[in-house]
């Protein structure tokens, strides 16, 4: 089994840091793909950013913030939904926001976990090896599409 990939969707370049600093000090074995905006995580997940290219393999799991620029991060989930390569890919909603509507929305368009983005790093750090913990070690998913 090769290293496992965490797909980090995440705009803001302080919370990516944040988020790759925690990672690190945790010590989850991990390789952490980077995507910008929703955009870049579609073009990364369906490949549909080029005409030549396939995607990339897929992660095994996906950290997505909501408010993401070109494309938020309900409609990212969405079309992760609705496509049957990403149809059963772990799709963790990373996010500031604790309004009830985008919790319920995430959840009917099929987010698997919905977790409030800490800002302390002693408390992301803890997230981030609960993350590693979980989803990474003990969750069991199907391969492939």
């Amino acid at each position: 089994m090769g290293t496992n990939v965490i797909l980090l969707v995440e705009d803001n370049p302080d919370d990516s840091e944040l988020a790759l600093r925690a990672f690190a000090r945790a010590q989850v074995k991990c390789d952490v793909v980077l995507a910008r905006d929703g955009v870049e995580a579609l073009d990364y997940l369906l490949g549909t950013g080029s005409e030549t290219a396939p995607p990339a393999p897929l992660p095994d799991v996906v950290l997505l913030d909501l408010k993401l620029p070109r494309i938020d991060g309900l409609d990212v989930l969405r079309r992760l939904r609705a496509e049957t390569r990403t149809r059963h890919l772990p799709v963790i909603v990373l996010t500031s926001s604790e309004r009830e509507d985008d919790i319920a929305a995430s959840y009917a368009l099929g987010a698997n976990s919905y977790l409030r983005k800490p800002v302390e790093f002693a408390r992301f750090s803890e997230v981030a090896r609960q993350i590693g913990a979980y989803w990474l070690a003990l969750n069991l998913t199907p391969r492939g599409a």
